[in-house]
């Protein structure tokens, strides 16, 4: 870890040593392990399963899971420097699905799961044994969670399912999917979650999405034609998936947010390094006062954002539900500067920003998906409005 960096997060009295050492670890693992194939796995469309087995076998996948079911029983904080660090294996879509499985995908089991949840779907994938997705967002329901029509019926002892999800992260490999299925009628007092095994009958992976950045995440359709599932692998209550969504969001958001802050600033520290570096007209980019001020006012920025995130985060450190507020205007802070930077550092790079092989240029494109996933920056200050009773 450079000393700049170092210096930069020991300014906040919230890290210690010990987050020091996380800290250092992932990023020594996204640096030395990830990083040099980040141009391949792009490529490819895809990086390798065993990515997920390596980041469980340094305890990455479980930081805030109990050691009964394999994890370090750590809080919020350490979560923040996984999320943070991520950004230096230089793959928006590898953190990004690595998020899904640590922090989108399975901590709603550790929440309402009973022990037969725990120990078969939420311990294979702390350990790394088991890919998990997470199945919300349907072709004609999206942001409107309420909308879904993916359907599962009690016969017996299954739950049988039917109906389709897209934009699925992790799909076309997941092992298990936390999917939202609606039991009931109508609206939000319908929708329950199960634990859905992806080797059950009738599953089927419909089509690989190609998208305009975070490649070598894998992002799928996915079909569910008469999959017969046990009842049991139902999570928490029935028809109260709209609520448990919901909370799960929360997180969701936070490590979005957090992640976000990180690689924008990752960003603008390889823009500033660059425009040192870079001559024009006789003299390095950074000597004109134009270029200067652009670079700090995007400092500027960034610590805004960071502080807004360190605040959402501190709330759900303590356990305060009520967070939604600070964790909502951190996804939308965070999520629309971090377009901002990256739009501005490419420009600063000039036509070399332009060239799809170089990395600002990955990130630029990889950025654009901020706004729009884990809830658009519209549904954020429709989520506002609500929460200062406007």
């Amino acid at each position: 870890m450079s000393e700049f960096t170092s210096m930069r997060y020991r300014r906040y009295p919230q890290f210690t040593e010990e987050h020091d050492a996380l800290r250092k670890s992932v990023r020594d693992w996204c640096v030395q392990e990830l990083y040099p194939h980040a141009e391949e796995w792009e490529a490819a469309r895809l990086f390798p399963r065993e990515v997920f087995k390596q980041a469980a076998d340094l305890g990455f996948l479980g930081i805030r899971v109990p050691e009964a079911y394999g994890g370090l029983g750590l809080d919020w904080w350490y979560s923040a420097c996984w999320a943070e660090e991520l950004a230096h294996c230089g793959m928006a879509g590898l953190a990004m699905a690595l998020l899904v499985q640590s922090d989108m995908a399975t901590p709603v089991i550790g929440e309402i799961g009973d022990d037969y949840h725990k120990r078969n779907f939420w311990a294979p994938a702390v350990q790394g044994e088991a890919i998990a997705a997470l199945g919300i967002s349907e072709p004609d329901a999206g942001s409107d969670v309420a909308s879904i029509r993916t359907t599962a019926v009690r016969d017996g002892d299954d739950l049988v399912i039917n109906g389709a999800k897209t934009y699925i992260t992790n799909g076309t490999r997941a092992d298990f999917i936390t999917l939202a299925v609606r039991t009931g009628g109508e609206g939000y007092g319908g929708i329950s979650l199960v634990l859905f095994p992806t080797d059950t009958k009738g599953y089927r992976v419909t089509k690989k999405l190609e998208k305009v950045g975070n490649h070598c995440s894998d992002t799928a359709e996915i079909a569910f034609d008469n999959c017969r599932i046990p009842a049991r692998n139902l999570l928490g209550s029935e028809n109260m998936g709209f609520v448990y969504i919901m909370q799960n969001f929360q997180g969701e958001r936070l490590v979005g947010a957090l992640s976000t802050i990180a690689g924008a600033q990752r960003c603008l520290d390889m823009t500033v390094q660059w425009c040192r570096d870079r001559k024009a007209f006789n003299k390095p980019l950074t000597g004109f006062q134009t270029v200067r001020h652009m670079l700090v006012q995007l400092e500027t920025e960034l610590e805004a954002g960071r502080q807004l995130a360190y605040r959402a985060t501190e709330l759900a450190r303590q356990g305060d539900d009520m967070a939604i507020r600070e964790i909502s205007m951190a996804k939308l802070f965070c999520g629309e500067l971090a377009i901002r930077v990256a739009d501005r550092c490419l420009q600063l790079h000039g036509g070399m920003g332009y060239m799809a092989e170089t990395e600002v240029t990955r990130i630029w494109r990889d950025a654009r998906l901020i706004t729009i996933g884990g809830g658009t920056s519209e549904i954020m200050r429709e989520i506002l409005t609500k929460v200062q009773g406007l």
